[in-house]
């Protein structure tokens, strides 16, 4: 089984393969955190049900039907008697350019959540961001450090407190991690993306990860903060439970 600390590792490979893979547009630096994720789900489902995922089994995604348009899923629970989609789960690890997405981010995480909720199918978010992050100009400079704080989380707050019955845009659940990765660079040290590329190629095998807590997210809403177990519960007793 996946622990918070074994899902904190996944979380730590995706970050050192979108360090050597140099794109932060590649589907491939995901595969770390959505196998390790589709693993577990297929160890605590049993045999009953077929994971879909990269980074897992045949390395492939499936296709839930949408109330409007079908939606390519990074993980995806199929009843193996009915071969239909049970649920859907979406992962995303931002890592660098935070503030000009930052509302994209959000609205199209509602906008997928509400066309697959609303063929019945449940379906959860992962939402994984890097504490401090670099935010680059076109060229690869760096133009500024972000940070996430209180004031980006507010909306995640507001959604904690969703009826997921009555709003079909909040997912059943959303999970997310705010993680920073050490030992931190130099900020006066680091002025381009090859250099923070390579500042944490030579440091790999140093690297680790912290988490940041924000409580004012309270236990029991839509949202789960920096808590994979209890997240991934919620995730199995609703398939179990339909």
């Amino acid at each position: 089984m996946l622990t918070n600390q074994l899902f904190l590792g996944s979380i730590l490979n995706s970050f050192k393969s979108f360090i050597q893979i140099g794109t932060s547009r590649s589907t491939a630096k995901l595969k770390p955190l959505h196998g390790a994720i589709a693993e577990d789900l297929a160890q605590r489902l049993g045999d009953a049900y077929i994971i879909k995922s990269q980074g897992y089994g045949d390395d492939s995604e499936a296709v839930i039907r949408g109330r409007y348009i079908n939606k390519k899923v990074d993980i995806t629970v199929v009843e193996k008697e009915s071969a239909k989609p049970v649920a859907g789960v979406a992962g995303k690890f931002v890592m660098q350019n935070y503030s000009q997405n930052s509302n994209n981010y959000f609205e199209n995480m509602l906008g997928e959540t509400a066309n697959i909720r609303a063929s019945k199918c449940p379906y959860f978010q992962i939402f994984i961001i890097l504490e401090k992050l670099p935010y680059y100009k076109n060229n690869g400079e760096l133009s500024k450090w972000e940070e996430f704080t209180d004031h980006n989380i507010i909306k995640y707050c507001t959604m904690s407190n969703d009826d997921i019955d009555v709003f079909l845009h909040t997912p059943n659940k959303t999970l997310i991690y705010v993680v920073q990765v050490l030992p931190e660079v130099d900020e006066q040290q680091i002025d381009s993306k090859e250099k923070y590329f390579e500042y944490y190629k030579l440091n790999e095998p140093f690297m680790k990860l912290t988490m940041h807590q924000y409580p004012q997210i309270k236990d029991g809403g839509a949202v789960i903060i920096n808590d994979y177990e209890k997240f991934i519960d919620k995730v199995f007793y609703t398939i179990k439970s339909r």
